[in-house]
């Protein structure tokens, strides 16, 4: 059965290995960006932010919401500013609330809604200078759960939560081999995470093959928010 989906976000690594996998299997892909540049999705769309109001109308029903964007500003508690917070806190909540207010009426069209968010490990794992968007993502969490509550039982509400993997956000924490080793034994599995470690929870979250899981925050982090190394 083909799907559609809806990514916000849809530039990141993560967004873009994830759509190819769904399109290999015949669903459709529609992509939300504040950047230009299609990445091979079924239709794509840029928009100046993620915020109230930038979302524009789709004529079309959807069947899985999934939103993407993030940040990763780690510094000590003392140097961060309102700013910091403010703009983690816009980009990884609000920006989903928005995303999920404009398009929740065509989610609601479908018989197997989904929507996924993306999280943290250091939302749940207290881990030194990540306080701005451990808050940001402890507040993904939160919705997640009150969300899942509000649509039941037609629109199931997941999130998953990876540690550290390897995209472009992440680059300035792996751009060495000597950093690349130091995060490879912090983490209990010795890896970073991959996109296609992602991408493969987020489309069974998504999917149908997940019609009874929903309020859950998933864990895909190589046991780093759980096990002690």
């Amino acid at each position: 059965m083909t799907r559609t989906y809806l990514f916000a976000g849809a530039s990141s690594a993560i967004a873009i290995h994830t759509a190819l996998q769904l399109k290999a299997q015949g669903h459709r892909v529609i992509g939300i960006s504040t950047k230009t540049e299609n990445h091979g999705y079924d239709h794509f769309i840029t928009v100046p932010n993620y915020q109230f109001g930038s979302f524009p109308a789709i004529d079309e029903p959807i069947d899985a919401l999934v939103y993407f964007p993030g940040t990763i500003q780690l510094k000590p508690f003392h140097r961060l500013s309102e700013q910091d917070f403010t703009n983690d806190y816009q980009i990884n909540s609000l920006g989903a609330v928005a995303f999920v207010q404009a398009y929740l009426a065509k989610l609601k069209q479908s018989n197997a809604g989904s929507i996924v968010f993306i999280s943290s490990v250091a939302a749940r794992t207290g881990m030194p200078f990540h306080t701005s968007i451990a808050m940001a993502k402890g507040a993904i969490e939160s919705l997640t759960l009150s969300l899942a509550a509000e649509l039941a039982p037609g629109i199931r509400v997941n999130c998953i939560a990876p540690s550290l993997t390897n995209t472009p956000l992440s680059d300035k924490f792996i751009n060495t081999p000597e950093k690349i080793e130091a995060s490879q034994k912090r983490n209990p599995m010795h890896k970073i995470g991959s996109t296609e470690d992602i991408a493969q929870a987020i489309m069974y979250l998504s999917s149908p093959g997940a019609a009874w899981i929903t309020g859950q925050v998933l864990a895909v982090d190589g046991g780093m928010g759980s096990l002690k190394n």
